[in-house]
This record gives structure tokens, C-alpha cells and sequence, in this order.
């Protein structure tokens, strides 16, 4: 009995059973470090101990959220939703494609990840329903670009993540240069293109109809650019800035915030609504962050991802198909579980590269594997940034389901193309 398979499998069965996802997340955990050996103390102390490492993400999502209140509150979005309605008239499937890029831009050109959504995507919940967009199509628009352009580019967090396979792959036997990476990712990335055409052309093309219900509860109504909105712009510019030159989301949206308030573009007396709300958005994004961190730790803790590997691969002898596709299958696991493919990469590459070496797997095909696999299982995990993100900016207004609309659509339609991608590369390399 593997802990890493069975606390996953309880997480995903309680999620889809609409069961809380910090509630999921958190049975699972216990019950994942229990069969793994660690004992009712050890899980808890574990689990507990790691909860604070995502502190500071959880505290950023919140500002993030009260920045993203206090610009809807200018009207400043309200423009660009006017703007869109006289352009567009229709053209959903643009307007998704439009989504896609401008997220693409948050990983690689103005590497902010997923800061932009609660100030880009709540004001526009209102063009989304005089559109019938289907929400399920924006949320995979958002998530693939939150998730391919650092799969493929190496640049801001793409950078970061390449990488993070280089010297992984490097310090468990196997030199490559970051120039190979793009070319042995650019399979498995074709695979999430095929998957972003499909959600928006094929499977959620049919309109599909919302309440509407502005988050901010006021009517839309044409909005003339003013003083305020100006100030907004330099506050977000401010905020983008700040995070950028710090690495820091708690300082960039804490800066915006406090820029808003000396500018005028937000009253002092309206602070404490604003707040609140901005607080009411992202806060469960924070907390399902903070418990995702120890699950990930106990998970590590209970040594059961390394078995999991070694036994996957015993199965298959010396099948390189086979085994490649239970390597991608087992990462494809793991991610789920930890909910990020930076922290995954590291966990599998110590048992990925030797065991790739001994295959006879080429370095481009291990670094399709180990990045693949990686990447693998952060769309459509419940515990992604990359699937709360566009669950915060698009339930803003109470009608989107974390799971059912955005958990499973960018699952189908990203982590299967991107398995059959992925396999396919290793063995073509």
C-alpha cells in the first residue's frame, strides 16, 4: 500500500464528491502519513509544522485580492469592458484566445503568474455573461498560460523552471544545457495548444448562460476616463515594479494599496469594505495554499514517492514505451498531490535520471520526461495555483465551481494531451 497513491486518490475522490478542498486535502494528508509510517504525532507534526512555509503566498493572494477590489472600484476596468464589447460583438472564441496570450505574458514577458487575475477577470464576469462565454472555457484559457509559456520559453518563470531540470538532471548524473530544454519541451507544450483549441473550440463552444450579478453589486454603466483611473494605472504600475525588483507579491500589493489611497483613487473611510472584500475573494486560495504545503511535506516525509517510482518502473523491465509512460504516469500523480510542478521536479528527478540512464533514454528524452512529468498534474490539481487562480478571479461573483469548472475541464483538456506529448517526444528523441 503506497501512501503517495492512496492520500492522492482520497484527496481527488473527496474533491470530486464536492467535499471542501481544504477538508480533502487535509484527511488525505493524515491518512497518507498514517499508512506511510508516521503515526497520528508524526503526521500532524509534519503536516503542522510545514503549514507556515506558505505564509507569505497565502498573505500576497490576499493583497493581491484587496488591490484587485480597490481598482474595480474605480470604474478603471469598467473601460476596458466597454472598450472589449464594442470590439469583440461576438467573437468569443478571440476573446479566449485574448485571455490565453495576455495570461502567457504573466509567466515569461511581465512574469507576475497569476497577480493579474483578480484585477483583470472580476470586472469582466459581467462582458463574459452578455457573451454566454462558458466559464469553463476561460478557466482553461487562463491556466494555459499560466502553465505552457514556462514549460517552453526560458524566460521569468520559464527560466526559473528550466533551470530547475538542468541542475537537477546535472546532480543526478546527466549534464544538459538550458538551449536543449525548449527543443525536448516543445512536444509536450504542442500538447497543451491541442488541449486549449479543443476547450474552446469544440467542447465549451455552446454559449452557456449566468446570473448577472456584478461583484462589486452595482450596475455597469459607461464610464468616462478620470483622474482616479490614471491613479489606479500608476498604482498597478507600482505594485508590478515593486514585485518585480523584490520578488516580492506582499511588498508589490501592499505598495499598490497604500498608492491608491495617497493618489485619491480610493477614499480612507472606504478602506475597511474594500479590504474585506478583496479578503472575502482570494482568501480560500490562501488557505487551501497553506494546508497544500503540508501535504506536499508529508508526503515527502513518508519516503513513499521514491517506492512509488522504483516499483512503477520494475513492472515494465526494460520496455522503454512502458516505461516512460509509467514514469510521466506516476509524475502525473505526484503533481497532483503537491500541486506544483517547481517542488515535483526536484522529488522525481533523483529517481528519473539514474533510471533513464539505465534505459538508455537520450538526454532530450530525459528531459522530456523529467520535465513532463513535472509539469504534469499542475493543471487540474485542486491544490495549483494554476487552477485557484482562475477559480478566484472567475467565482468572484459565486458561480464557478473550483472543481467541476475548472479542476476537471483543464485536466481533460491539458494533462492527457500533455501525457501523450510527452511520451511521444521521449521516444522520438
Amino acid at each position: 500500500m503506497n501512501a503517495v497513491v492512496i492520500s492522492v486518490s482520497i484527496m481527488l475522490i473527496l474533491s470530486l464528491l464536492r467535499f471542501n478542498v481544504i477538508l480533502a486535502l487535509t484527511v488525505a494528508a493524515i491518512a497518507g502519513g498514517i499508512v506511510g509510517g508516521l503515526g497520528w504525532e508524526g503526521t500532524l507534526e509534519t503536516f503542522i509544522g510545514a503549514i507556515g512555509g506558505n505564509a507569505e503566498i497565502a498573505l500576497s493572494y490576499i493583497l493581491l485580492g484587496a488591490l484587485a477590489v480597490a481598482v474595480a472600484h474605480t470604474g478603471l476596468m469598467q473601460i476596458l469592458v466597454q472598450s472589449l464589447l464594442k470590439v469583440l460583438k461576438g467573437k468569443k472564441g478571440f476573446l479566449l484566445l485574448v485571455i490565453a496570450i495576455i495570461s502567457s505574458f504573466s509567466q515569461n514577458i511581465v512574469p507576475v503568474h497569476i497577480a493579474f487575475i483578480p484585477l483583470l477577470i472580476p470586472p469582466m464576469l459581467s462582458l463574459f455573461n452578455k457573451l454566454n462565454v462558458d466559464r469553463r472555457a476561460i478557466a482553461t484559457s487562463l491556466t494555459f498560460g499560466l502553465q505552457a509559456p514556462y514549460m517552453l520559453i526560458p524566460a521569468g518563470f520559464g527560466l526559473v523552471f528550466h533551470k530547475i531540470v538542468a541542475d537537477n538532471m546535472a546532480a543526478n548524473g546527466m549534464e544538459v544545457s538550458l538551449r536543449q530544454i525548449p527543443v525536448a519541451m516543445l512536444l509536450p507544450t504542442l500538447g497543451m495548444v491541442v488541449g486549449l483549441l479543443i476547450a474552446i473550440f469544440i467542447t465549451y463552444k455552446k454559449p452557456r448562460g449566468y446570473q448577472e450579478l456584478d461583484f462589486n453589486n452595482k450596475e455597469i454603466e459607461e464610464v468616462k476616463f478620470q483622474i482616479k483611473h490614471l491613479a489606479a494605472l500608476i498604482a498597478i504600475f507600482i505594485a508590478l515594479i515593486i514585485q518585480l525588483k523584490t520578488e516580492s507579491m506582499v511588498l508589490g500589493g501592499l505598495a499598490g494599496l497604500i498608492i491608491m489611497y495617497l493618489l485619491g483613487a480610493v477614499k480612507i473611510k472606504e478602506s475597511d469594505e474594500l479590504f474585506l472584500k478583496g479578503v472575502k475573494m482570494m482568501a480560500f486560495i490562501g488557505f487551501v495554499m497553506l494546508v497544500a504545503g503540508g501535504f506536499a511535506a508529508v508526503m515527502n516525509a513518508s519516503g513513499d514517492v521514491d517506492s512509488l517510482v522504483t516499483a512503477s518502473v520494475e513492472l515494465v523491465g526494460d520496455n522503454k514505451a512502458l516505461a516512460a509512460f509509467m514514469m510521466l504516469l506516476v509524475g502525473l500523480l505526484v503533481t497532483m498531490g503537491i500541486g506544483t510542478s517547481f517542488g515535483t521536479v526536484p522529488i522525481l528527478a533523483t529517481i528519473y535520471v539514474p533510471l533513464a540512464i539505465a534505459l538508455g533514454f537520450s538526454p532530450l528524452a530525459t528531459i522530456a520526461l523529467l520535465g513532463t512529468a513535472g509539469a504534469l498534474g499542475d493543471a487540474g490539481s485542486p491544490a495549483s495555483d494554476s487552477t485557484l487562480g482562475p477559480t478566484a478571479g472567475l467565482n468572484a461573483d459565486g458561480q464557478h465551481n473550483h472543481i467541476w469548472d475548472t479542476v476537471v475541464p483543464t485536466f481533460i483538456h491539458f494533462n492527457i494531451p500533455m501525457l501523450i506529448f510527452g511520451w511521444i517526444a521521449a521516444l522520438i528523441f
